[in-house]
């Protein structure tokens, strides 16, 4: 047995094309995926092959796609310091991804509980590309060997299957250490960030609601309006953090405050003490106009020239499958594949 080859760090992330982002989407993935540009090298991916999991209208899939590229750019994603490319244009997610299928096992796939949640009671009906989105999603994050995934709460159970799938391709064809297992990257204020009508719900692109929610492409005056309309209790602000039990929505409303300012909970808290929650939401209102209005200025920018956008997402493409071929190639040697 040779020594078991050492994996560089390396950081896969993505998102996919499904509506507009909105701010649980920056403070939970996007702001963090720019920090991490500093520490290590990073790929992200606007993940267009998972959204046909769910019914979709062709126009408006490439119409998402590109909305998704221009607010991650705008969020501050360099394209030129990170690889940036939508998910189809690389063949290796999708190679990759039937060599998983054959190595996963239904009994893994049937734990994954998001499948349960997004089938529900139509679970004959659902696709089978739902089922095995997470086979996919390792080979998303496999194909190029990374070693740190930036994760939320409800996908940790999925980057656990990687790690697994990972283990087992290892083992069976005896390449010891050939794909890393990847590390879940968890980061601070602001990860889970809740539904400005409902502090028990995270904020979604698929609520009903616009009122639930800040979209990355709101102006001024509609971030405003949304945050001063955004549901809270009767009670002023609490004195500490431990006052925040049982008040979903305060505690929601100090979380985007912090994450915002790159503030704790802690330091808001002893700002706002004791304060009307009249006050605090004007403050909170002002703070986000300052910090979103230029993302989504930025973002009507790059969309009022889509071939750019393309050119950037061939170019990450590129880049990307360059990083691809040679795994891609080892894989093939290892299952046996002639060609």
């Amino acid at each position: 047995m040779t020594n078991a080859p050492k994996h560089s760090p390396l950081v896969f992330s993505g998102m996919q094309p499904t509506n507009s982002l909105h701010l649980g989407n920056y403070l939970g993935a996007l702001k963090n995926w720019v920090k991490l540009q500093e520490r290590m090298p990073c790929i992200y991916c606007v993940v267009d092959m998972h959204a046909l999991t769910v019914e979709a209208d062709p126009k408006a899939l490439a119409r998402a796609t590109r909305e998704v590229t221009a607010a991650f750019i705008a969020a501050g994603v360099d394209p030129a310091r990170s690889i940036l490319f939508n998910q189809s244009r690389v063949a290796a997610h999708a190679e990759l991804a039937w060599v998983f299928n054959c190595v996963a096992r239904i009994g893994w796939l049937n734990r994954m509980t998001q499948f349960k949640d997004k089938a529900g009671k139509n679970r004959e009906n659902a696709s089978v590309g739902l089922f095995v989105y997470p086979d996919l999603m390792a080979a998303d994050i496999l194909a190029y060997r990374a070693t740190h995934v930036p994760v939320g709460e409800d996908q940790k159970q999925h980057l656990e299957l990687s790690r697994d799938i990972a283990q087992k391709f290892n083992n069976d064809f005896n390449a010891p250490d050939f794909f890393p297992l990847p590390e879940p990257v968890i980061t601070g204020p602001g990860m889970r960030v809740m539904s400005l009508r409902d502090g028990s719900k995270k904020m979604s692109k698929s609520d009903e609601s616009d009122y639930s929610r800040i979209n990355l492409t709101d102006d001024a005056d509609a971030i405003s309006q949304k945050i001063r309309k955004a549901r809270t209790d009767p009670n002023p602000l609490p004195e500490t953090k431990d006052g925040l039990a049982g008040r979903p929505e305060a505690e929601n409303l100090i979380n985007i405050y912090a994450a915002l300012s790159d503030h704790s909970v802690e330091t808001v808290i002893g700002e706002f003490a004791g304060a009307q929650f009249s006050v605090f939401k004007n403050a909170l209102a002002d703070l986000a106009v300052a910090k979103l209005t230029p993302i989504a200025s930025e973002v009507r920018a790059l969309l009022a020239d889509p071939a750019e956008i393309d050119r950037i997402l061939s170019s990450g493409a590129q880049r990307a499958a360059a990083i691809a071929a040679p795994v891609m190639a080892e894989v093939r040697r290892f299952v046996g594949f002639v060609g």
